[in-house]
This record gives structure tokens, sequence and C-alpha cells, in this order.
């Protein structure tokens, strides 16, 4: 065989055409665009993009069967706009369990007293500390906003007689603060549970260990918590699970999906990866081996910055 037949053989291969798959095509701007024909396009764009719409497709799903939809999401998560996405969810009944961190509960309150503000990543810490001013990313948070929260949340814990769960706290807190831009004013006024495993790791914490000083005896009941989460995943007919970021938040959910024999439809949004073994990074075919996600499940991990793809999921799958 001569270079030539060589070349023919390897570069040349004859294939076989698949059938019933869709065209790779763009979005065409010589036309008019509209978020519609925007997110449209990315079905057949290719890569991530045609990804985000198989989420979008998995938890269109989720709401026409009625599942018992977990929402999960990271503290900085609430740092953004998110946050008021989160609420729009919250306040209209669209999902049916919450799960977050301290700084997921603390920092929505917070912004019901102060707003945080854009500043740069690159923003000198030292400066920044000199000035008192806390950066999360590129979002700046004075601290006269902690010195406030802590105004807020002392009386608050005077009031809690008994062992308190961290759901039960965190829908005091929706009804004390008593503003509806708060998730936790409409998850109180909806009776949506909030679950926060980690609720002393954060300002919180730091505010609780300060109280016990004087109040040696008060304290965060996290196994009915625990027990309340799990059962809601036991008595359900289907479960979806939406999850922003990962960690603690990410696990939380799927392990009380386990009680259940797995999840029905999971959606990750995270940039995690699974190189090193963590929960945080692993696809959702992992957890199908713990039996976290049904084996049968309609499930797909999406690496992205859940700023930019959850609202363009919450006006495709959401807005009503």
């Amino acid at each position: 065989m001569d270079n030539l037949d060589k070349f023919k053989k390897n570069i040349l291969k004859e294939s076989e055409e698949p059938e019933g798959l869709e065209k790779i095509k763009g979005l065409d701007f010589n036309n008019e665009i509209t978020l519609k024909s925007l997110l449209d396009s990315y079905r057949t764009t290719g890569h991530s993009a045609s990804e985000l719409i198989r989420a979008m497709d998995i938890i269109k799903e989720m709401r026409r069967e009625k599942c018992t939809i977990f929402l999960g999401y990271t503290s900085s998560m609430v740092s953004s706009g998110l946050r008021d996405i989160f609420r729009y969810l919250v306040q209209h009944k669209m999902v049916d369990v919450v799960v977050t961190t301290a700084g997921g509960v603390e920092e929505d309150i917070i912004k019901c007293i102060g707003p945080f503000l854009l500043g740069d990543f690159k923003l000198s810490g030292k400066q920044l500390r000199e000035k008192g001013i806390n950066r999360i990313g590129n979002i700046l948070v004075p601290n006269e906003r902690y010195i406030k929260f802590e105004d807020f949340l002392l009386p608050i814990l005077d009031k809690f007689k008994e062992p308190v769960s961290p759901s039960e706290f965190v829908h005091r807190l929706g009804k004390e603060i008593n503003n509806e831009e708060s998730i936790y004013y409409w998850a109180n006024k909806n009776k949506i549970p909030v679950f926060c495993p980690a609720l002393t790791d954060g300002s919180i914490g730091d505010m609780i260990y300060a109280y016990l000083f004087k109040n040696p005896d008060f304290k965060i009941d996290i196994a009915n918590d625990v027990k309340e989460i799990n059962e809601i995943a036991m008595i359900s007919k289907k479960t979806g699970v939406i999850i922003l970021g990962s960690g603690v938040v990410k696990h939380h959910i799927v392990n009380a999906n386990l009680m259940r024999g797995g999840t029905d439809y999971s959606v990750y949004i995270n940039t995690a990866q699974e190189f090193d073994g963590s929960d945080a990074g692993a696809l959702p075919d992992e957890a199908v081996s713990w039996g976290k996600i049904k084996s049968g499940a309609k499930s797909i991990k999406i690496f992205g910055d859940a700023t930019i793809l959850f609202p363009l999921i919450v006006a495709e799958c959401f807005k009503e």
C-alpha cells in the first residue's frame, strides 16, 4: 500500500450517516431577535447551549409531572441578583422545598436592611478591610449591614425558649423581617420549608456564639430537620431536584432522595470538576450508584455560572 492509499484509508474513511438527528444551526441575526428565538436557537447550536435546552426540557417535565421540586442554592447566589429570582419562585409556590447555606439565609435578610453593591473582582482586600467593606466576588457589602443585622437578630434569639430547628429558625426570620422582597418572608407565608444544615456557618453562627456567653442554654436542633426533609422525599410520588452550586446543599438534597430510592429528575448547575472525587464535582451518574438518583431518571449537569444560566431557565420554564 503506497502513501496515497494510506492517506485515503485513514483520512477519507467512509462514514455512516446518523439518522434522526437535528442539524447544527445557529441564530440568524438577519432576523428579529427575541428571547424566544435566542433560546430556540440554542437547541441546535451545540456544546453547552444545547445542554442548557436539555436541562430546560427536564425541568418542564418535572412541572408537568407535578413533582415535589427541591431547589438548592449556595450563599453566593443570594449575594447576587439571583436572590430576586428565588424570591419569585417561592412567592408563586413554584418550588416545594428549599435547601441553602447560612449565607443564603442571612444575606436575604440583610438585603432587606441595606443593598449590596457592585464592585470588582480585583479590588484590594487590604484596602477594603481598612474601609470595613466585605467582598463577595465582585459584590461589596459594607460591614454596617452586619451590625444592623445583629440588631435585628439578637432580640429574635430571645424569643426561642425551647430548642429550635434551622427550618423553624428561618421561618421566624421571614416572619420578623416582614418584607415582600425577602425569599423567606414568602417561604413563611406559603409554608415552604427551608432547610439549612449548616446554619451556624456564617454571620448567624457568629452572633449565636456571642449570644451563648449570656444564654448558654440556647440550642439549635438539626435532628428534626433531617427527619422532615427525608420524609418529604419519601411521601412524594415523584421528585425533581434543581441544584445551583454544590457542597452541603447539593448532597443534602440528593441524600434525602436516597430515602425514596432516588429522585426522578435532576438538574445540576455548577463549575466543579469530578477529578478530585468530591461530591461537589460529581456527575449525576455517580449519585445513581448510591441510589440518590434513580437509574432511569432524566438528569443532567451543566458546567457554567448560574447567574448567567438560571435566569434563562426561569424565563423559559417558570414564567407564567
